[in-house]
């Protein structure tokens, strides 16, 4: 039995820092983890930035609000879903992804929560686990399914690197230098393709 295990920003939808960097009008909040691989690293210093700006949770919302899945994601989900079962783990935050969830027909999703003031600053955040990735990728493996993974940047390779097959989506040219054993592709038609091969094996 196989699920198959996939990231969200970057593979499914847009980056949503990037979004908020380019409506914020503050271009360093576009690195993301394709950049830095320390995730309570890299998220601390975002909030240090958001709160030197004065902005919180209502303001990344608006952003989030106006951002489209990338064009065919929703008909790759659709299609992968019908032949198997799938599911999104995510270093993103439950209070940024329903919008987007409800684009993309309500997958399931396992990500984390932000703490937020009354006020609506965001003054820290909750993983659901650590490495979470890779542990929901051990979690599913241990009650019986083979996992496939997919994923764009440092902080998916420890689940691709776990599952039964892998592959690079949309990535950096740094990544595929770094990882040449994992198939790299930038077209839904190919993962899908890749992944029911997989599935054969």
């Amino acid at each position: 039995m196989y699920i198959t295990c996939l990231d969200l920003e970057g593979v499914l939808v847009p980056e949503i820092w990037i979004a908020f960097a380019e409506e914020s009008g503050i271009p360093e909040l576009k690195r993301t983890t394709r950049d830095e691989p320390d995730y309570d690293k890299l998220m601390n210093w975002r909030i240090g930035i958001l709160k030197e700006h004065g902005l919180g949770l209502k303001e990344i919302q608006d952003t989030i609000r106006k951002i489209d899945p990338l064009p065919g994601a929703k008909d790759f989900l659709d299609e992968l879903r019908s032949i198997t079962q799938a599911v999104i783990i995510s270093d993103t935050f439950t209070e940024f992804a329903s919008p987007l969830m409800e684009k993309l027909g309500w997958p399931t999703i396992f990500c984390n929560s932000l703490e937020v003031a009354d006020n609506g600053e965001i003054t820290g955040f909750k993983m659901r686990i650590k490495d979470s990735k890779l542990t929901t990728v051990r979690a599913l493996q241990s009650i019986g399914y083979d996992t496939i993974a997919s994923g764009d940047s440092y902080n998916d390779l420890a689940m691709i690197q776990a599952s039964k097959a892998g592959f690079l989506f949309r990535t950096t040219d740094k990544i595929k230098a770094d990882y040449p054993e994992y198939p790299a592709y930038t077209e839904y038609s190919e993962l899908l393709a890749g992944i029911k091969d997989a599935m054969k094996q």
